[in-house]
């Protein structure tokens, strides 16, 4: 059953990703491979590009992306730059609000001289040569006559990770880029593209043979609650069983975790930031590093969760599935690689499910239970700093607590700007890339349900309903 996605970009993904897992559950792999593009954009038919020849290319690039990618760039977020070729190139550029006045304000803040009028209409004109994209001039014009047009790309790119090279395709900083996906979700063209690591996906779920030969344990996101929406967790969680996962857990019980050993954390150390979202983690480092030391010292939900997992289940090959492109990032970290092989996203599960054509709304429902209401909602912005609250409560932690929960990396750099100039009014700082928390990531199937609620709802479905219960589940 194929998913309602926001966009043909998604639909597109989804459909490259679906038929290189069909065919390589078929070890059809190679057979397919030049066949595959056809497939996708059959011919002849209406195209956004100049012919159905160009589409099959870029599809045949897409396939690379879904196939791992270049071994030489370790970030997980590559551009297509056959695909980077529709947008204009942007910058600074006056309208047709200039009123030709006679203040020349404009001119006078541009220091690479870069602004002449025209003898006619005396409408200011911008020399792209010289221009530097500094937007001084913009700044100076009281008409608001000039604007900065940027692509897509560099407009979502809260890091300014991405510019325009020579061949005025997207080219990504990867000094800057903290993997937060929003350039991937945002092109129009699909040009910027996450690695997909779905091949050896299927690779582990076909050795294990249904954990006869070991166990595969998928560690579900709570942000699950917003998403399959045709049916229910129940059903996609047979439905995951049937691709041959063994065991689900959810990440959520490791978030159980961390909210325990934060709280203690936090009132040991006075002042923290969290560490359950590696972008903000990131963030932090390449941007605020007089802070590292302010963050928590735990491991996000996934990683403590699966280290759990791995001391007590050595064999056990762990996968994690979410709506996240930075935790393909994070298990490459040296603390994370030991505990998680694997991590998929929501668009690639849905691909696989597909893939093998299951029809998960007409499964039996499979047991979906095993986190509290309290780490259920760290899918949402709050949601962690409500478990602390809580983690704090249970262990008798007297501590006064302020926390500030910002999300989207603009309000995180507000934050941390404050706390940087010495504004100590909160005590605990949750940082969250994704609007709305971890319901709003890049590979969620949609992003139009963002909806607080239904995490909620998901919460206090958990059969434990304090941390300190769920905790004690674990260890019996």
């Amino acid at each position: 059953m194929n998913p309602i996605f926001d966009t043909r970009v998604q639909e597109l993904k989804y459909k490259v990703l679906k038929e290189i897992a069909k065919s390589y559950f078929n070890g059809t792999l190679l057979e397919d491979y030049n066949s595959i593009p056809t497939k996708i954009v059959p011919g002849p038919k209406p195209t956004m590009r100049c012919c159905i020849y160009k589409e099959r290319a870029i599809v045949l690039e897409r396939m690379k992306l879904a196939l791992g990618g270049s071994k030489e760039i370790d970030n997980v977020i590559e551009v297509i730059k056959v695909a980077c070729d529709e947008c204009p190139l942007g910058g600074y550029e006056v309208t047709n609000r200039c009123r030709g006045c006679i203040a020349h304000r404009c001119q006078k803040a541009c220091h690479k001289d870069a602004i002449s009028f025209d003898e006619v209409t005396h409408a200011a004109r911008i020399n792209k040569e010289k221009c530097i994209n500094c937007g001084m001039c913009a700044k100076a014009c009281q008409y608001n006559a000039i604007q900065n047009y940027l692509r897509p790309c560099e407009q979502a790119c809260k890091v300014k990770a991405i510019s325009m090279g020579e061949d005025n395709a997207a080219q990504i900083d990867d000094e800057k880029c903290v993997q937060c996906g929003a350039c991937v979700y945002q092109c129009p063209f699909g040009a910027i593209v996450d690695k997909s690591y779905i091949k050896e996906a299927i690779d582990i779920l076909k050795e294990g043979d249904h954990g006869k030969k070991f166990p595969v344990v998928a560690i579900v996101a709570p942000s699950i609650a917003t998403q399959f929406k045709y049916a229910t967790l129940g059903q996609i969680a047979s439905a995951m069983h049937e691709l041959g996962f063994s065991e689900i857990v959810e990440a959520a019980l490791g978030a159980d975790m961390v909210a325990y050993n934060e709280a203690k954390e936090l009132s040991e150390k006075g002042f923290l930031t969290s560490s359950c979202c590696p972008t903000f983690v990131s963030f932090i480092k390449k941007n605020f590093p007089t802070l590292v030391e302010h963050i928590s010292s735990n491991l996000s939900p996934m990683a403590s969760i699966a280290k759990w997992i791995k001391e007590h289940y050595p064999t056990a090959k762990i996968m994690f599935i979410g709506p996240c492109i930075s935790k393909k990032q994070e298990i490459k970290l040296e603390s994370v690689k030991p505990y998680v092989d694997i991590t998929l996203t929501f668009e690639e599960l849905q691909a696989l499910i597909d893939a093998r054509e299951i029809d998960a709304s007409k499964l039996e429902e499979s047991p979906f239970d095993n986190a509290s209401y309290f780490g259920r909602i760290f899918a949402r912005s709050r949601g962690i700093s409500d478990a602390v609250r809580q983690a704090l409560k249970e262990q008798e932690i007297d501590f006064d607590y302020k926390p500030l929960a910002v999300d989207g990396l603009d309000n995180i750099r507000l934050a941390l700007l404050k706390v940087k100039a010495g504004n100590r009014d909160n005590n605990f700082i949750e940082g969250m890339a994704c609007s709305g928390g971890c319901i709003g990531g890049p590979c969620c199937l949609t992003h139009e349900v963002r909806d607080k609620a239904d995490v909620d709802k998901y919460g206090m479905e958990a059969n434990s309903q304090t941390i300190t219960d769920s905790l004690e589940k674990l260890n019996r």
